[in-house]
C-alpha cells in the first residue's frame, strides 16, 4: 500500500490485525495508568533516578540573558528537548526563526546542554519544563499556558536502545507508546494539532532489499521497533478520524555526529548502546575497546551496515517538516536518511582517520534484534520537503571527536 502498511501476505495482514488490537489495549491502559509511576520515565530513565512522583512535575529553566523576542516562523514544543535529537532540532529551529518550548523529564539528558545550545544560536529558551510525558497533568498543564501559541510539536521523547527494549520490552511500552497516547490526547483537547514524530527504520525489520523506499512492508524485530510502529498506527488512526490532524512521521535511520562547535552532542548515561559515541569513549579513552556484535552477516565484511546519518542533517529535516505540515493532508512519511551504507568497520576506520587515534575492538555474538543491512531511499525527502543530506562521514567523525574531546565526560 501507498502508505507503507503491510498488504502482501496472510501473516502481514495478521501482524496488522494484532498491531490494532495491541493499540487498544495500551489505550485502556492508559487511561487508567498512575502518571506519577517511578518506573524509568519517558526520556530513557536508569534505576537510581528520583522518581517523577517525588520532584516537580514541572520546573522552569533560566536560560542566559540572550536575544529574545516572538519567533518569526512561529512556535515549536519540543519533547525530550534537551536530549541529543532535541538539542540540534532547538538549534536549527532557532537559525530558522521559530521560537521553541522545552519539554523534557532530563532523566537522560542534562540542562546544561540548553545552556550550551543557547550559546550557539544566541537566543534564550523562554519556557523549559521538567515535565514526564506520563504525567497527563502536568501536560495539560504546559499545554493549557501556551494554549494558541503552538505552532507544531516535534516528538522526539522516547527510550531508544534495541537491546534494551528486548530485555525490558514493557518499560518501552510504558515510556513510549503509553506516554504518546497521553501526549496526544492533551494535544487535541487544547487544539493543537500538527505532529512531527521521531519514528525509525526499525519499523522496516529485516527488509527484503535496500534502498528502503516508504511504501516497504513493516514489521518489526524488537520491541523498540514495534513501539514506533504503533504510534505510527496509532496516528494514522488518529489522522482518518480527525480530519483536522496534520501529521508527519520521520523515519530516522541512524543519526550520529555533533554540532560542528563541539557544544552539543550525545550523551548517554552509562555504557553507550549506540555505535559511535561508544567509539568515541574508546577513542578519549573512557573505555577501554569496541565490542563489534557480529561478524558473521551477509554484508562485505561480516558486520552490520546501517545508514549513518549527520545529527544536524537530521534536525534540519524537521526544520523541513514543520515547514511543510500545513502544506499537507492527514499522515506522512518521509524517510530521513543519506541513501548509502557504511559497516562497523567503516566506521571504526572513519573514526581512526578523524582521531588519529587506535580504536582497539573485540567481536562479539550478534546482539538480539539487530539484522544485517539497513539504508534509505530519501527521494520522496528530497522532492516534498526540499530536504537531502550534505554531511559526509569525514564531517560525521569529526564532528563526534571534536564534541567527545571538549567534552570527556559530556556535559558532565
Amino acid at each position: 500500500a501507498g502508505d507503507g502498511r503491510p498488504t502482501s501476505s496472510p501473516l502481514l495482514y495478521f501482524h496488522q490485525a494484532m498491531t490494532r488490537v495491541f493499540s487498544a489495549a495500551v489505550l485502556l491502559v492508559a487511561a487508567v495508568a498512575d502518571a506519577s509511576h517511578p518506573l524509568g520515565g519517558s526520556w530513557g530513565a536508569r534505576s537510581g533516578k528520583t522518581p517523577s512522583s517525588l520532584r516537580p512535575s514541572i520546573r522552569a529553566f533560566a536560560p542566559m540573558r540572550l536575544s529574545g523576542g516572538a519567533g518569526e516562523q512561529g512556535t515549536v514544543l519540543v519533547t525530550g528537548g534537551a536530549g541529543y535529537i532535541g538539542t540540534h532540532c532547538t538549534v536549527a529551529l532557532h537559525e530558522a526563526g521559530y521560537d521553541v518550548i522545552i519539554l523534557d523529564n532530563f532523566s537522560n539528558s542534562c540542562p546544561k546542554s540548553l545552556e550550551r545550545t543557547s550559546e550557539i544560536s544566541g537566543k534564550k529558551i523562554e519556557h523549559v519544563y521538567d515535565c514526564d510525558i506520563r504525567d497527563r497533568a502536568a501536560l495539560e498543564k504546559v499545554f493549557t499556558e501556551h494554549k494558541g501559541k503552538i505552532s507544531c510539536v516535534i516528538h522526539c521523547a522516547g527510550l531508544k536502545a534495541v537491546g534494551e527494549s528486548v530485555r525490558e520490552p514493557l518499560a518501552y511500552y510504558e515510556n513510549n507508546f503509553v506516554g504518546t497516547v497521553n501526549l496526544l490526547k492533551v494535544m487535541s483537547a487544547t487544539n493543537c494539532k500538527r505532529i512531527v514524530f521521531s519514528s525509525s527504520a526499525t519499523v522496516y525489520g529485516n527488509p527484503h532489499k535496500v534502498p528502503i523506499t516508504e511504501d516497504f512492508p513493516l514489521s518489526c524485530t524488537n520491541p523498540y521497533g514495534r513501539t514506533k510502529l504503533f504510534i505510527e498506527e496509532m496516528l494514522r488512526d488518529l489522522s482518518k478520524a480527525d480530519p483536522e490532524w496534520k501529521i508527519i512521521n520521520l523515519r530516522y535511520f541512524n543519526p550520529v555526529g555533533a554540532h560542528v562547535s563541539g557544544k552539543i552532542g550525545e550523551d548517554p548515561a552509562g555504557i553507550p548502546n549506540n555505535l559511535m559515541p561508544y567509539v568515541a569513549k574508546v577513542a578519549v579513552g573512557s573505555l577501554p575497546r569496541l565490542t563489534v556484535f557480529g561478524d558473521d552477516y551477509d554484508t562485505p565484511d561480516g558486520t552490520g551496515v546501517r545508514d549513518y546519518l549527520h545529527v544536524m542533517d537530521l534536525a534540519m529535516g524537521h526544520v523541513a517538516a514543520v515547514n511543510k505540515i500545513e502544506d499537507i493532508e492527514g499522515e506522512v512519511v518521509y524517510n530521513l536518511g543519506t541513501g548509502h551504507g557504511l559497516s562497523v568497520i567503516d566506521m571504526v576506520t572513519a573514526m581512526k582517520k578523524a582521531t588519529g587515534k587506535e580504536i582497539p575492538y573485540i567481536v562479539g555474538p550478534r546482539r538480539a534484534g539487530d539484522i544485517a543491512t539497513c539504508y534509505a531511499d530519501a527521494t520522496k525527502a528530497k522532492l516534498e520537503l526540499g530536504w537531502e543530506a550534505t554531511r559526509n562521514v569525514d564531517d560525521m567523525c569529526g564532528d563526534t571527536w571534536t564534541w567527545q574531546s571538549n567534552n570527556p565526560n559530556g556535559y558532565r
